[in-house]
């Protein structure tokens, strides 16, 4: 598999928060209810939401599109077996990775107090 794309993102862990807090329906619309199980369940929820958001920022930026007319539904930040981070694609995201020749992704998330960040790389047959 070799590299066709790179992206990351970086955000405000509290601009997140307004947002979500500003727009209730926010939430369920940019994330699955299993990406929302999963950052509810932490004390802290505001920082596993903002790293899913950069996530799916990333993704978008492999794509090489913007968030309009995509489906954040169709990026899905779930987990492996060993508690790595991974993504799932579904719809118009789907099928945009396909057009690109995307086989597999490689994702990394972090996140402190105040910011989060995501990588992604997409991958492709040789």
């Amino acid at each position: 598999m070799i590299p066709v794309a790179v992206g990351t993102d970086v955000v405000e862990v509290d601009r997140i928060r307004r947002a979500l807090d500003r727009t209730p329906t926010l939430e369920a619309r940019v994330f699955t209810s299993d990406e929302i199980a999963y950052c509810r369940a932490a004390r802290e929820p505001w920082q596993r939401f903002a790293a899913r958001w950069a996530a799916k920022e990333a993704v978008i930026k492999c794509l090489g599109g913007g968030l309009p007319g995509l489906d954040p539904h169709g990026i899905e930040v779930a987990h492996l077996a060993d508690g790595a981070p991974t993504v799932r694609l579904s719809g118009d995201v789907r099928r945009r990775a396909e057009e690109r020749g995307i086989e597999r992704w490689l994702v990394s998330l972090s996140h402190e107090r105040t910011v989060a960040t995501a990588t992604a790389i997409a991958l492709a047959a040789m």
